[in-house]
């Protein structure tokens, strides 16, 4: 999966803090779950990388998960969905 628009190389340092410490406070801080699931390679490589963008503009209703979109662009969150997957830096 491949996004045509990459952020720029300031704002994936942005979009990686962002991953680390807001992402974090709920997912752990290693990413290994606490409130919110894992979200590390290992537990997302059997999730649909657009669901996993879905989830992550939109949220889940009925749970912690807030919705992202307002701060986020569609590509924004795809890039982050394939860091996930890859493991982040």
């Amino acid at each position: 999966m491949v996004f045509a628009d990459l952020p720029s190389p300031a704002r994936q340092t942005e979009l990686l803090n962002l991953v680390r410490q807001d992402c974090g406070s709920c997912h752990g801080l290693r990413l290994e779950g606490g409130l919110g699931l894992p979200l590390t390679p290992q537990a997302l490589k059997e999730k649909s990388p657009e669901a996993l963008k879905q989830t992550i503009l939109y949220g889940r209703g009925g749970t912690p998960m807030p919705p992202w979109n307002p701060f986020l662009t569609d590509s924004e969150a795809g890039w982050i969905v394939e860091t996930l997957l890859k493991g982040l830096p």
